[in-house]
């Protein structure tokens, strides 16, 4: 395992640093659950005499895969400075994009927040709202412990703003119980099998894909993963960043072969108006043999013992191989811890916010919550087997398009979502789309 991620950390030097997600029901919450692993602090700065009111918002909800992990790092971070008064709370992935936005315009962050990287943070600190992590970071990139190429999507005018926890990859995840009854022993590898496969399973009488219309960013989960495997990640990328338009057939093609598969029954029409949660427990259900959604779903696949023999995880076939390839990847390192600039205590929490990332990062890996973005100095050996199957395909990744309602601004990805919502309810075709981005985004 040590020698795959050595491997995928030399891989995601391909991905492209210019490169610069998702979950239901607000929660509170506090760590309460007793750990003995604790950190060393990066600086003389926090040490377990530090007194200190600091306060976090993230996205771990209770039905979060990333709950457990911050629940064991909180734990340890208030074993190791007793005297630190941490408190924290946890949002809905998509009401906690507008919460914090709304936050950062009155001035009201919390010390530190979850943020994803690229545009979403570039935007709050062009508004120099985020406090600059240079001195904090210098030693753990220092020593070895993060690897500079996973600041890359934190980085602006050279200087770190962010944190990094895991980073996911969306993972094309099968119940091959179902797939067994139509006569397959392994997910399909190429298109073309693929689609034998649904309609095999359309005549069994089982929906191929469950996917959660109720959560916009999910339907992305699948349209941009056959985007990418038909225009290849290149052109994908430089859409997103900008750098190209969306005016591309290849996109306008996408949309249609998306749409196909909706008319021919691949897709559960019910999910239309449901969350990720509900699709995520009917395909443990068995309700469907697919589901397209981040690799942080590992750790619950994992937790489910009547569920965890039956999935396997793969990556998305290749649609057009004269412009793509297995392994162009959806995603990336994206995750991120940051600390607001108008904090009281901003060097204290800078600190704070480095070690508790490292150790959300390490728990969450174990987990089989993602992949580590900071060195490996641990046992690792009972990492579940899905997540070490995502190492390996990251291991053998070629390139990476961070997840696109990341990767573009705040104002462009509301009217990227709107276009996918249109494409999901068939209410525009690829031409439409292709065109109405062009002239409402650039």
């Amino acid at each position: 395992m040590k020698r795959i991620l050595a491997t995928l950390l030399v891989v995601v030097l391909v991905f492209s640093l210019a490169a610069c997600d998702k979950k239901e029901n607000n929660t509170a919450g506090t760590g309460n659950n007793t750990t003995t692993n604790a950190p060393s602090s990066s600086s003389e700065g926090l040490t377990k005499d530090t007194k200190a009111d600091l306060e976090m918002w993230c996205i771990a909800t209770e039905s979060d895969s990333n709950r457990k992990s911050y629940e064991n790092a909180i734990a340890d971070m208030q074993a190791a400075y007793p005297n630190v008064n941490f408190k924290w709370e946890a949002f809905e992935n998509e009401s906690y994009k507008e919460k914090i936005k709304a936050a950062m315009a009155a001035d009201e962050v919390p010390d530190i927040f979850f943020t994803w990287s690229c545009a979403f943070l570039g935007d709050f600190v062009n508004q120099k709202k985020v406090y600059c992590l240079d001195d904090v970071l210098a030693k753990y990139i220092s020593n070895g412990d993060l690897p500079e190429v996973m600041l890359g999507n934190t980085t602006y005018e050279g200087k770190h703003y962010g944190v990094p926890l895991t980073m996911n990859i969306v993972g094309l995840f099968a119940n091959m119980d179902i797939l067994k009854e139509v006569g397959y022993t392994d997910v399909p590898g190429t298109y073309e099998d693929l689609i034998a496969c649904c309609d095999k399973l359309v005549a069994a009488g089982y929906y191929p894909f469950g996917c959660a219309g109720g959560e916009t960013w999910c339907v992305t989960e699948y349209l941009e993963s056959i985007i990418e495997k038909k225009i290849g990640a290149d052109a994908l990328n430089d859409i997103f960043l900008g750098r190209a338009s969306y005016n591309n057939q290849g996109v306008a093609d996408s949309v249609a072969i998306m749409q196909e598969m909706i008319d021919k029954g691949y897709f559960d029409p019910a999910g239309a108006s449901l969350g990720n949660d509900d699709i995520k427990a009917n395909f443990m259900a068995g309700k469907y043999a697919f589901y397209m959604n981040g690799t942080w779903n590992c750790a619950d696949f994992a937790a489910n013992e009547a569920f965890f023999p039956k999935v396997k995880v793969a990556e998305f076939p290749v649609i057009d191989s004269a412009k793509s390839q297995l392994g162009q990847l959806i995603g990336g390192p994206s995750d991120t811890l940051a600390v607001a600039a108008s904090s009281k205590n901003a060097a204290i929490a800078g600190e704070y916010a480095a070690a508790l990332g490292k150790l959300i990062c390490k728990y969450g890996y174990l987990d089989g919550a993602g992949l580590p973005a900071w060195k490996v100095d641990y046992d690792d050996s009972k990492v579940n087997g899905l997540t070490k199957k995502v190492s390996e395909i990251c291991a053998a990744a070629k390139a990476y398009v961070l997840f696109g309602d990341t990767a573009m601004s705040a104002a462009d990805k509301d009217i990227y979502l709107s276009y996918v919502d249109k494409v999901y309810s068939s209410s525009v075709d690829g031409a439409g789309f292709i065109s109405g981005l062009a002239k409402d985004i650039r």
